[in-house]
């Protein structure tokens, strides 16, 4: 049976979307956002010589919003380009081209090319196609769902991922030592050094119906962190205080969501943030995401240093890979 693709059907929309786009009153971003409004969510330079400075300014993004922009952040712009460049090259590839590298039918792994992701309410579908794979560590990364094509698409991502590490284990160690941990302890909690870094391209056709469709539906990430190279098309939202706000785009900044895990690990003394993405009339937007996640075994809880009798702990312990099956079937944890 043929899949539908998002950019199958944008292709051939011209004035309405079909039906299932169209989102409940409550979510139509026409409706609920808020206009003239950029949310001006805290950007960080991560080579300020004031590390004290630095180090406040992510555990207060962290507590307080759930999601910053980091820039001097170490990766040099045309990794970032050369990043971008291929993914994009892969979509605008002829479509049975993209297909043989399709998630298998009834696979386990969210690994893949594809459109749906989650268990929709109501039925819905989001805009968007998406492209999912493992770029770290060696022996999780699974090379039939990297694109040949474009040639460059290989180096490209491994290139992007040696740059990362440092991002990351710079991130961690503030966040830990935020939470009263050694520097060490937040990232162990999550899995160290055999954290998983999946990418995820996605790809946001132009709608006619910007106002009616969502490209991902509100949700809150999983992960630990995620790690999110946009391109310069508006469209990331961030819910602050019950409203939805556009999130300012800045050239060549990453930026960085709490995810569950980290919320579940600091027994919610950092947040995980609730976002959403819309689309664009006239132009496509693509994003790229790096999901930090911890192995699918492992079981993340609440830390043993932060939870006593006056603090007891505020979220279940179990495997990740259970929390991601509750998650995804709409499943209360």
């Amino acid at each position: 049976m043929e899949v539908e693709r998002v950019q199958g059907i944008a292709n051939f929309s011209t004035e309405t979307i079909p039906e299932e786009f169209i989102r409940s009153t409550n979510e139509q971003p026409g409706l609920t956002t808020v206009q003239g409004t950029v949310l001006e969510v805290p950007v960080i330079d991560l080579s300020d010589p004031d590390e004290k400075k630095m180090l406040e300014a992510i555990i207060d993004a962290s507590r307080n919003w759930g999601i910053f922009q980091v820039v001097n952040h170490g990766i040099p712009d045309e990794v970032i380009r050369k990043l971008q460049e291929a993914g994009k090259v892969f979509f605008e590839l002829p479509q049975e081209e993209k297909e043989l590298y399709a998630k298998p039918p009834g696979s386990q792994s969210i690994e893949g090319y594809g459109t749906k992701l989650q268990k929709e309410l109501q039925g819905k579908k989001a805009w968007v196609d998406h492209l999912f794979h493992k770029i770290w560590p060696p022996r999780e990364i699974n090379y039939q769902f990297w694109p040949k094509n474009p040639p460059s698409y290989r180096e490209a991502n491994e290139e992007y991922t040696k740059h990362m590490h440092g991002v990351v284990d710079k991130l961690f160690r503030c966040l830990s030592v935020g939470l009263g941990l050694e520097g060490h302890e937040l990232k162990e909690a999550v899995g160290g050094e055999n954290l998983v870094y999946l990418l995820k391209i996605n790809y946001y056709p132009p709608c006619p119906r910007p106002d009616l469709a969502l490209g991902v539906p509100s949700h809150t990430d999983m992960s630990s962190l995620t790690i999110l190279v946009p391109n310069d098309v508006q469209g990331l939202q961030a819910n602050r205080d019950g409203h939805w706000y556009d999130v300012k785009y800045i050239p060549n900044a990453l930026v960085i969501h709490i995810g569950d895990q980290v919320e579940i690990a600091s027994n919610g003394m950092y947040r995980s943030v609730l976002h959403r993405t819309t689309v664009n009339k006239e132009q496509t937007r693509i994003s790229w995401p790096v999901f930090l996640e911890p192995p699918s075994d492992l079981e993340v809880g609440p830390h043993p240093k932060l939870v006593n009798e006056a603090n007891p702990p505020k979220y279940k312990t179990k495997k990740y890979r259970e929390y991601c099956y509750c998650k995804l079937n709409k499943i209360p944890q």
